[in-house]
């Protein structure tokens, strides 16, 4: 798995497109209810400090699957903060665990290359992401209330952060074999179960 630069047109514009999906766009905030990214915005995006991004590839080749970014990079070390977010690309590679490794090796970058002492992130409640940001190791630390606007209906945020003497980078191959044994017991567990 590689962590990319957006640094060419094929990339930006791949990129681009899976932005504006609505099963995508739904979940994000660029700021003042801004939603959808042009690729002009994240052009620039990709080049001011203040936002740190990333396309992630699957361990196949190095075909991008998906997006990180960080927004509102403070190096400042008093604050050395930034607020985290993804979206998945490639959907054939949902749910096999790629998202969160490339997270947190993505993160593990933010820490140590860019001095960054804290991260937050949010997700809107019911969210699938909750379970990477829990792998993660973030801890939730509150709700904000009714503000995120979603097909006509309100949802609470739930807001999560970071430090850097909390982040461990996920083991790939120790993961793994858990998640399998995970899998297995559940699936042994329905087998005993009756109906």
């Amino acid at each position: 798995m590689k962590l990319l630069p957006l640094d060419t047109p094929e990339i930006l514009e791949l990129v681009t497109s899976w932005l504006i999906q609505k099963e995508n766009y739904q979940w994000l905030d660029f700021g003042n209810g801004r939603r959808i990214v042009t690729p002009t915005l994240l052009k620039i995006m990709a080049q001011r400090e203040t936002h740190f991004l990333r396309a992630y590839t699957s361990d196949r080749d190095d075909t991008p699957i998906g997006v990180l970014g960080l927004n509102s990079v403070d190096r400042i070390f008093i604050f050395g903060s930034a607020t985290f977010w993804g979206a998945s690309g490639e959907k054939s590679f949902r749910n096999r665990g790629h998202s969160t490794f490339a997270s947190s090796k993505f993160l593990t970058l933010a820490f140590r290359d860019l001095g960054l002492h804290a991260i937050n992130t949010w997700a809107v409640d019911h969210n699938p992401s909750l379970r990477t940001i829990e792998r993660l190791g973030f801890r939730f630390i509150g709700r904000q209330r009714q503000c995120h606007y979603i097909d006509g209906r309100l949802h609470d945020r739930l807001l999560f952060d970071l430090l850097a003497s909390e982040h461990r980078e996920l083991d790939e191959e120790r993961w793994r074999r858990s998640e399998s044994s995970h899998r297995e017991a559940v699936y042994e567990e329905r087998l005993v179960q009756p109906g």
